[in-house]
């Protein structure tokens, strides 16, 4: 109904107005979100498994990461807007079931890949002066890198189990009492969490914002500022009996792009975590603001993060040259 007032308590659980102008803004994210990150794929992924260009191991993660982040556009982004524009979505159980899984999967692989790509960066930057070999990779893929790769969505699959069995769809009584950041700041189509207990609900959050959430911010704060630190020694001093890495302003630049967009995540997911967590344990009048806020920071880096790399990666820049001259 579209005379539900702010907060009223719906089957779909917490349901908070939104304006006009929020729906615009958030429905042009979304689709910043989906043709930015799909140009991602499409242009580095041609120079990684067609053309077998030069970073093959670093434009395999940046692929990975986009995957990610155009999986969570298209497969709950877009019910949203479908959601705001007026159409009444439901769902049965076992399609909460099953899509709530797939959300926690989503976004836990989106984290930790991100993760992935600065300590990746951070490990490459260490060698001083790396080899043809490090640089190129002549033919074929980099099984290793391909291995931890499926590791991280692997591992984040069984993160995701819980979604699974502790979800289901809610009917006109049910209300929404549990939110995480990596499944829902508010309902969509009917689901909502369903554990046995309040307490074991909470613990299921709590732990999931100490190890899943909160962690992986602390490692990427650590990785970036090594990066940093690697950057500045190999500006000031040259490793006696190695030569000069003569690729330092090149890494540098890069390193500034992967800084950028670490910033931009640290700084959307966290803001996901202080608002979603502040209506778990807290709730009280600025709830549904900071319910609000929180939807806007999911959005923020999975839109923004096409155009950090963009300023750093030399196809995508071409391309985009290309593209917007004709």
């Amino acid at each position: 109904s579209s005379s539900l007032e702010d907060g009223e308590l719906v089957g779909m659980g917490l349901r908070v107005s939104v304006s006009p102008l929020q729906i615009a803004m958030y429905i042009i994210l979304v689709l910043l979100g989906i043709l930015g990150n799909t140009t991602v794929i499409g242009v580095i992924g041609r120079s990684v498994f067609v053309e077998r260009g030069r970073g093959q191991n670093s434009d395999i993660i940046i692929i990975n990461m986009a995957l990610s982040n155009l999986l969570v556009s298209v497969m709950r982004n877009t019910l949203l807007v479908i959601s705001d524009i007026g159409l009444e979505l439901y769902s049965s159980k076992e399609w909460c079931q099953f899509l709530m899984g797939v959300w926690v999967w989503l976004r836990s692989v989106n984290v930790w890949s991100t993760l992935f790509l600065s300590a990746f960066h951070l490990q490459t930057l260490r060698r001083v002066a790396p080899n043809i070999g490090t640089l190129r990779t002549p033919r074929g893929l980099p099984n290793t890198l391909l291995l931890n790769l499926a590791f991280i969505w692997f591992l984040n699959f069984l993160y995701s189990i819980p979604a699974y069995i502790f979800s289901t769809n809610g009917n006109v009584n049910t209300t929404e009492t549990l939110m995480l950041v990596s499944s829902t700041t508010r309902p969509l189509l009917g689901c909502v969490w369903n554990f046995p207990y309040s307490f074991s609900g909470l613990s299921y959050a709590t732990t999931s914002m100490v190890i899943h959430e909160t962690l992986p911010i602390i490692l990427m704060v650590f990785t970036n500022v090594g990066s940093l630190y690697t950057l500045y020694t190999h500006g000031r001093t040259s490793v006696k009996g190695a030569p000069v890495m003569k690729r330092v302003p090149a890494e540098r630049r890069a390193a500034k792009v992967i800084l950028a967009l670490i910033m931009l995540f640290i700084v959307s997911w966290g803001t996901s975590i202080i608002s979603v967590n502040y209506f778990n344990y807290n709730r009280g009048s600025s709830a549904e603001f900071l319910l609000v806020i929180a939807r806007f920071a999911n959005i923020i880096f999975i839109a923004m993060s096409p155009m950090v790399l963009a300023v750093g990666h030399r196809r995508l820049r071409s391309f985009i040259k290309s593209f917007l001259s004709h």
